[in-house]
């Protein structure tokens, strides 16, 4: 079954494939509108932003590489996915928008150091402009709507990116208007006013993808909500070390869980897999990586000096051998306040297990546990419990599981 994530980028894409068309299409005719009528009629304000049309219709180009770039599945070189393409090519917008814009600035402020130069504007510009106008705020309108229900940040971008091109064009045809009313500086001025509102914001779209490239993370609010489903999940007593990184318009997660420190691998792994998929819930989040803690680790660690399992399991079992007995099994507690060693015996009858009473009480279990430095050593007697006992009999011999055998760390000395 696809993940919640996979399914929004698959709409995603879809939707961003067909935005895109339509932007193309509608740009492609208003660029050559503004391009030629405003040559005809000598408006630089027209032409300008029939510039800034083409530069709309390459952007388009490159949020439709880009689209399908990302959308590409993990591989040997991207374990992650591909979803980064999205923002280099926001970044790769901006740049552009800064070029275009510059270069509007640029063109506007030779013109207006030669007033006398400046042609009257046909009345035909004008009516271009108000078409213009209109044409890109229900563009935008579309798009940002769009964008915003498949929550695409680069579609986002491309919206908001309509809706200046939609301004600048108010510009024009304020400029238009007058030029036409006989101050004709006007038009230049509209035109250089269109050049900064165009590199203004490419500036705001490459800082914004810059920033995402370099591992920003989620803000306060979805960070806050990322900490409460980890901290939701039955088993989790904590969570710390939470850190998140944009990818793309998801979010990578790694967390620190604190759960029970003397329960078993396995559970802590459950733990760890549920608190994981409630996170990856979220569809904000592309991937999850969740480590088990027995303690908070940015506070208490366990000294670096224990001994290591296959020094402790010989150890045992050399003292065990010394009584005549064997352990089953070792369990072994590494904590911030020691050591603890957990020693099972094999099952046994409860006559066996009478009969190896005196030879476990052989085994110096202080000096073992001092020899292996470890703050606390249990050693328990392990029974199979038979189908065909009765409750009483089943019930005594419970009892006698769970009797230990115990070498406590003595009181004030290590």
């Amino acid at each position: 079954m696809p993940s919640t994530a996979a399914v929004q980028s698959a709409e995603k894409h879809r939707v961003a494939r067909k935005s895109t068309f339509v932007s193309i299409a509608l740009n492609t005719v208003l660029m050559a509108l503004q391009i030629v009528i405003g040559v005809f009629a000598h408006s630089q304000a027209l032409v300008a932003d029939g510039i800034h049309s083409l530069a709309d219709l390459i952007s388009d180009f490159v949020v439709l590489i880009a689209n399908r770039h990302s959308g590409a599945k993990p591989d040997a070189d991207h374990n992650y996915g591909h979803s980064r393409y999205e923002t280099v090519a926001s970044l790769f917008l901006g740049a552009l928008l800064i070029v275009v814009g510059v270069g509007m600035l640029w063109r506007a402020g030779t013109r207006l150091a030669d007033l006398q130069s400046i042609p009257a504007v046909h009345m035909s510009a004008l009516a271009v402009a108000v078409l213009v106008l209109i044409s890109k705020e229900s563009l935008f309108r579309y798009m940002l709507r769009e964008a915003q229900r498949v929550r695409s940040a680069m579609l986002i971008a491309n919206a908001w990116h309509a809706r200046s091109d939609a301004a600048s064009s108010l510009v024009v045809a304020l400029g238009i208007v007058g030029s036409l009313a006989g101050v004709r500086l006007l038009d230049p001025i509209a035109a250089a006013i269109v050049g900064f509102m165009v590199a203004r914001m490419g500036w705001t779209f490459g800082w914004d993808a810059l920033q995402d490239l370099s591992d920003r993370a989620l803000d306060e609010a979805a960070s806050a909500d990322m900490r409460a489903l980890l901290l939701a999940t039955p088993g989790v007593r904590d969570v710390h070390e939470m850190r998140t990184r944009k990818m793309g318009d998801f979010a990578l997660v790694d967390a620190h869980i604190l759960v029970d420190p003397l329960i078993s691998v396995s559970e802590g792994h459950y733990i760890a897999e549920s608190a994981r998929l409630r996170v990856l819930a979220d569809n904000r989040v592309l991937d999850a990586l969740i480590h088990v803690d027995p303690e908070n680790d940015a506070i208490a660690r366990p000294p670096v000096n224990l001994p290591a399992r296959e020094r402790i399991v010989a150890e045992v079992n050399a003292a065990l051998a010394a009584g005549g007995a064997k352990a089953a099994s070792v369990n072994l507690h590494y904590l911030s306040t020691g050591l603890d060693v957990e020693v099972v015996l094999p099952a046994s009858d409860s006559r066996a297990a009478q009969r190896d009473a005196p030879a476990l009480a052989g085994v110096d279990l202080d000096a073992l546990r001092r020899s292996l430095g470890a703050r606390k050593l249990e050693v328990r007697q392990g029974l199979d419990l038979l189908a065909d006992e009765d409750d009483a009999s089943t019930e005594a011999r419970l009892a006698q599981a769970t009797a230990r055998v115990k070498a406590a760390e003595p009181h004030g000395n290590a």
